[in-house]
């Protein structure tokens, strides 16, 4: 009898396999990261050949470590960076072109005469999104019009489409071999292409946005089962959980009732609320998506404050300017100046995502004087993450009328604790880390889980949610007021600076 769970995590800069038991107890993790591409400025690919190398080689990986085979574990679930956009030869299985990361701004063109006559929110009622360079339907079109010959193979069908969780299913159930090509509406809901309320792909957007039917893989629940993993340690585990890694994280962080809200703290911060199964339509600079969808039942929806860039910006502190050697070596760092010495970082790398929506921002360090050294520009950009997690919460509070009581936090930067108490302090709510913190891994091993009967019911999931550390906030209402003002001020230096 199937002792575990599996779930496969596509993520921006790594791939890894998790194996949990039924308490929800990590019994093995596998982790390789796979190469940035950064052919212009603005411009962010994978190579999506290389991902499914790393897919293959974790999934081994894990299961190696917990010393079994593919019977002991019930269900494979897959969850994946969203808006990374994969297109490739249905008969060869090669793609046409690299993938087009989620931050990659090249469309900036493309969503300019999208909104040229109608705005930003030309699709907002059917989508929940504003027109912007994050979604995947422009990164498709900009695949069309710039690979030679793409357009006419996609319209005689020998094109298709996927985000990364596509991808890699298609892959994992045989590719050219009977491949099963779909995604689910978490996933759906972030490509601009697909109708809230239907839940399927909507024609008038598929026109507007110039990308062929025929290229879309079906719309399946987050939870079901739909076929089984052919080759490699995993043959014949059946493939039964699909959701986008935000929702994933919220489904494992159990935010099942309407209210519940999570923010994960990975490549970029990712602050969902669990709005029921009304699409609430945001006035307040956030995004409207499927949280998730069990089986039959109808779907769950979140508000989404998505912010670009948060935990990749200590990397470009160890990658680009080298002032730390590993990620982790940002907090001791922090830790050895009392304050930010008057320095805030903006990392508009991509342009500015929730609330802002403005794609011709671009990163600033405000307040600079002699004063300030390495140890405030740490500081500086690990506030940065508390502040723009901030800005989404305000928003959250103004469109849902609910204020934040409390912030159930998750991914790799929660370990940071200089990190977690600055961010209690600036919200002025406690903030909680829960046990299992990788809940993006877990909260697809639960989907695919439940669609096998590993797990009964939701309840089931509720009872293995355990806290591992709350923080309560320590500073005074005045002082985080002017830390704000600050943070503010800087945010508008950076705004229009490309042109």
């Amino acid at each position: 009898m199937a002792q575990y769970a599996a779930a496969l995590d596509q993520g921006t800069t790594s791939t890894r396999c998790m194996i949990f038991d039924h308490g929800g107890n990590v019994a093995a993790v596998e982790q390789l990261e796979h190469e940035q591409i950064y052919p212009k400025p603005g411009w962010v690919e994978h190579d999506p050949g290389e991902i499914w190398q790393r897919t293959r080689q974790v999934m081994d990986g894990a299961l190696g470590k917990v010393g079994g085979n593919a019977d002991d574990i019930a269900a494979l679930g897959v969850t994946n960076q969203r808006e990374t956009t994969v297109v490739w030869d249905r008969n060869t299985g090669e793609p046409v072109y690299n993938a087009i990361v989620w931050q990659d701004t090249r469309t900036d063109k493309i969503c300019d005469e999208l909104s040229a006559d109608e705005g930003q929110d030309r699709f907002r009622l059917k989508t929940g999104l504003p027109i912007a360079t994050y979604f995947s339907g422009p990164k498709i079109r900009w695949i069309l019009e710039n690979v030679d010959g793409a357009r006419e193979r996609a319209e005689a069908g020998d094109l298709i489409f996927g985000n990364t969780d596509t991808w890699c299913i298609w892959n994992l159930t045989g590719g050219t071999d009977g491949g099963l090509h779909l995604t689910d509406p978490s996933n759906a809901s972030r490509t601009m292409l697909m109708n809230l309320e239907t839940l399927d792909w909507d024609d008038a957007l598929l026109d507007a946005i110039g990308v062929p039917r025929s290229m879309l893989p079906e719309i399946k629940p987050s939870s079901g089962q739909y076929g089984e993993v052919k080759g490699g340690a995993f043959a014949g585990v059946q493939v039964a959980g699909d959701l986008g890694d935000q929702q994933a994280a919220t489904f494992g962080q159990t935010c099942f009732s309407v209210g519940e809200a999570k923010n994960t703290y990975g490549t970029g911060n990712f602050l969902l609320l669990n709005t029921g199964n009304e699409a609430v339509q945001s006035k307040n600079g956030l995004i409207t998506t499927v949280g998730y969808k069990i089986g039959d039942d109808d779907a769950v929806y979140c508000l989404e404050g998505s912010i670009a860039i948060t935990g990749a910006l200590v990397q470009w502190l160890r990658d680009n300017l080298k002032i730390i050697r590993s990620s982790s070596e940002v907090e001791d760092l922090a830790k050895s100046v009392e304050d930010n010495g008057g320095a805030y970082v903006v990392p508009a790398f991509s342009g500015l995502f929730a609330p802002y929506w403005k794609s011709d921002a671009r990163g600033v360090i405000a307040g600079l004087t002699r004063y300030v050294n390495g140890g405030h520009i740490a500081r500086a950009a690990l506030e940065a993450t508390a502040f723009q997690s901030r800005e989404v919460a305000d928003a959250m509070n103004a469109d849902s009328g609910v204020e934040l009581e409390s912030l159930k936090v998750d991914g790799g930067m929660v370990v940071n604790e200089t990190l977690m108490q600055f961010q209690a302090d600036i919200l002025g709510v406690p903030v909680i880390r829960p046990k299992v913190a990788e809940t993006t891994s877990l909260g697809a091993a639960y989907a695919a889980g439940l669609a096998t009967g590993f797990w009964a019911e939701v309840e089931d999931l509720r009872e293995n949610w355990v806290e591992d550390k709350r923080w309560e906030p320590q500073m005074d209402a005045a002082a985080r007021d002017e830390a704000y003002r600050f943070w503010k001020k800087a945010v508008e230096r950076t705004f229009a600076w490309a042109e």
